[in-house]
């Protein structure tokens, strides 16, 4: 009974390793087939890699014989060889960047010229400003000068025009052209001075009072003014059309008369207006 027990359990223990071995032999072959299939699938991508690699090489030879046939071409047209050609293109391109930097010279120059002629034009305009201003002051002066301006009768009894008692008043109405005005410095004693178409005679002066005496001659016709005030329209009547003439005295000293001789604008003008 006890050697087949023993008997027994060696048997099993035979079949265990027997089954133990079996499994290591089937996990070796599987191991080995997994390697076997990843290599294969390893090799396989390397081939596919190599392939496109190959293929790449072979377009980037035809592109450089493309090119290397493209250069030729293009010496050969322009008549030299593919080393003049390449030191051409170099050349030409050292010379494109310069024009470049000088464009870029010029423009900046031109910026700053423009910049000038912003500022210059600013100051024009300040100045244009300023005239402007200076304008309406003396228009406004103008006016205020016009305003003292007096209009009173003659002697003769008729409304006279706006009197000026000053060379800047005669200014004044000479630029406003309503009449025709004539300057004149007369001296007592002299003979009579023509003044436009009339003639003017200083007979009396009396600075003290601010009055004088004078002769009128017209139409072959003297008349005597006498005894007249400063800045007094004298009036009188002249020529074929019977035009009102008009004169007033500004200034009286010992000797001397100044004043001015207004005229229509219709009236006859001297070839030489003293």
């Amino acid at each position: 009974m006890a050697d087949e027990g023993g008997q027994m359990h060696m048997e099993q223990q035979s079949n265990a390793g027997k089954w133990l071995l079996t499994l290591l032999a089937v996990v070796a072959v599987a191991a080995l087939g997994y390697a076997h299939y990843t290599t294969h699938t390893a090799v396989n991508q390397l081939k596919q890699d190599l392939n496109t690699s190959q293929a790449q090489i072979k377009e980037l030879q035809s592109r450089v014989q493309t090119a290397e046939a493209q250069e030729e071409t293009l010496a050969h047209q322009a008549g030299m060889t593919k080393k003049e050609l390449v030191e051409r293109t170099a050349q030409l391109q050292a010379e494109q960047k310069a024009t470049a930097s000088r464009l870029e010279k010029e423009q900046q120059a031109q910026s700053a010229q423009i910049g000038q002629v912003s500022g210059d034009i600013a100051g024009v305009k300040t100045d244009v400003g300023g005239v402007k201003s200076d304008v309406a002051s003396t228009k406004a002066d103008l006016e205020a000068t016009k305003a003292k301006l007096q209009s009173t009768i003659g002697d003769l009894g008729v409304q006279s025009g706006l009197i000026a008692n000053t060379r800047s008043d005669l200014d004044i109405l000479k630029h406003k052209g309503d009449r025709n005005y004539y300057e004149f410095t007369l001296l007592r004693g002299a003979k009579p001075q023509p003044v436009a178409t009339v003639s003017l005679q200083l007979k009396k002066a009396d600075s003290k009072h601010g009055k004088f005496t004078l002769n009128v001659t017209s139409d072959d016709k003297t008349i005597e003014k006498k005894d007249r005030n400063i800045s007094e329209p004298i009036q009188f009547y002249s020529g074929r059309d019977h035009l009102l003439f008009e004169l007033v005295v500004w200034t009286v000293d010992k000797n001397k008369a100044t004043g001015y001789l207004s005229t229509p604008k219709s009236a006859p003008v001297p070839v030489t207006a003293n």
